[in-house]
């Protein structure tokens, strides 16, 4: 690990080719960093969700004999912009909230906040602006669609200080980050439905196997700090969890499909996403932090092709 003398500006589990450090001036790296705009995946993760959710809507809606292209594509912007800000938002928060833990990680003693880059007052600024952000994205959408929205800050205000109290803070993010799930099924049709929710119980089985072989790279720290984790708490039977965590996923996510009547292509998209799932049980190693890291990444192709199965889909129901 590299000391944060050595780092130049930057975080220690973040590229240092980053976009960010190639346009940004320097003095808006440590906000950047805060937000997490040099690791994409983040926000990622939050936006796959909504694609999947609005555009299985989409589906739903094209199979009646109805077409949303201009909603569909309208609302994937929005979702894409709203995932980025609140995204930002979630995780400068929770940088406030783990200031001192972050301080005691080796991975996140080089992060904005632990390193005093930035203070304590700024971040609680740049929070508020990302927030501005955010709502006003939120109001593009339907009265429903936005008070379901705003009941999803709950469960992000809980989520930093799930890993002090419970061994399954993992579920939490998975009840935070899968929300997007709700959400773009109720922006198309103003209402839930039996696929909706199905699909969102779907995305927090997968919020919890991915975010279980991330927490394997802090397992050491976390243990001497007192952090609990999925990670710490399935151990070496991570394997047999994430079988049944990504099986029960697919099993779901097939459900909604169906009950939505998605087109055939998008039970495509699931399969090779069921793919991506078994080559990362496979190759798993709970005690290589690097190998943790690049699996746990591949989960944002997995989200990109469960979304494209869904999209392509729309196209061939077009009517």
């Amino acid at each position: 690990m590299q000391k944060m003398s050595d780092l130049n500006g930057r975080v220690a589990d973040a590229p240092s080719g980053n976009w960010v450090y190639r346009i940004l001036p320097p003095w808006l790296w440590p906000y950047a960093q805060l937000a997490r705009w040099d690791r994409p995946i983040g926000w990622q993760l939050l936006m796959w969700p909504c694609f999947w959710s609005v555009t299985l809507a989409a589906n739903a809606k094209a199979a009646s004999g109805q077409w949303v292209g201009g909603i569909l594509v309208y609302h994937l912007v929005l979702y894409f912009i709203g995932s980025v800000a609140m995204r930002g938002a979630g995780c400068t928060y929770n940088d406030l909230v783990d200031h001192k833990i972050d301080m005691e990680v080796a991975r996140t003693r080089s992060r904005p906040l632990p390193s005093g880059r930035v203070s304590r007052r700024q971040a609680k600024i740049f929070i508020a602006l990302q927030a501005l952000v955010g709502l006003v994205v939120l109001l593009q959408f339907n009265l429903f669609a936005a008070i379901l929205g705003l009941l999803s800050l709950a469960i992000v205000a809980l989520y930093p200080f799930a890993k002090r109290f419970t061994d399954w803070p993992q579920f939490f993010l998975g009840l935070a980050f899968s929300w997007g799930a709700l959400m773009g099924w109720a922006g198309v049709y103003g209402t839930l439905s039996f696929a909706a929710m199905l699909l969102y119980i779907a995305s927090i089985l997968w919020t919890i196997g991915y975010d279980t072989i991330y927490a394997h790279q802090d397992k050491e720290d976390d243990e001497l700090i007192g952090v609990r984790s999925t990670a710490r708490l399935f151990g070496d039977n991570t394997r047999l969890w994430l079988i049944g965590l990504y099986g029960a996923a697919l099993v779901l996510m097939f459900i909604a499909f169906a009950l939505a009547d998605a087109g055939g292509l998008s039970y495509i998209g699931l399969l090779v996403a069921g793919g991506i799932f078994a080559y990362q049980i496979a190759r798993l190693d709970i005690n290589d932090p690097e190998q943790c890291l690049a699996l746990f990444k591949s989960n944002g192709n997995v989200g990109a092709i469960i979304f494209a199965g869904l999209f392509v889909s729309v196209l061939f129901l077009i009517p």
